[in-house]
């Protein structure tokens, strides 16, 4: 897989399948893609900046202010070729169908000018919930492309539906939209 030139910004939400955006964050970069990642606040709580700026090779942004300088979501939401969210939570999820810009995150999202794509990740009762299912139906009536959610044993001790898709599948995703070149804009 080639994603030489390809600019990828991904937002890391807190859900315990961050720990994967580390893998994630890895393939992408060996892929060749340039990538710049997002945490929300609780994201950092399941992954540290730290690891995720070693593995990006970037500096990683959480908040809308850093040592007194504006961190730019509308630069962000332009460089990018694509924005990915990976984990997306029902929480994200739900901000992102009404539009709720509460965290550099969401601001950022909003602004984007690129395709998205989302990963959902959560436990089997909230991924079932109606709620979730009609954001996730509002998100793809604005053209994301949502990752299918993996069956399995979840971190709750249930099974079912919910996990986020493995790493390796989401890196296919990502080269299967480069390859085709989609022409989305939101």
């Amino acid at each position: 897989m080639d994603m030489k030139d390809k600019k990828i910004l991904l937002i890391i939400t807190g859900s315990i399948a961050a720990y994967k955006s580390a893998i994630l964050t890895r393939l992408l970069v060996k892929s060749g893609a340039e990538v710049r990642i997002v945490m929300t606040p609780a994201a950092k709580e399941f992954v540290t900046p730290l690891t995720m700026s070693t593995l990006s090779q970037n500096e990683v942004l959480i908040d809308m202010m850093h040592e007194n300088q504006w961190n730019s979501h509308v630069d962000l939401g332009i460089w990018a070729d694509l924005l990915l969210v990976a984990p997306a939570t029902a929480n994200s999820l739900a901000k992102m169908a009404i539009g709720l810009a509460d965290n550099l995150a969401m601001t950022t999202y909003l602004s984007a000018k690129c395709p998205v794509m989302i990963a959902p990740a959560m436990d089997l009762d909230m991924w079932q919930h109606p709620t979730t299912k009609k954001n996730i139906a509002k998100l793809k009536d604005y053209s994301h492309e949502i990752i299918p959610v993996g069956s399995g044993e979840l971190a709750s001790g249930l099974k079912g539906e919910g996990r986020m898709a493995e790493p390796e599948e989401i890196v296919e995703f990502v080269n299967d939209f480069f390859s085709k070149k989609k022409p989305i804009r939101i």
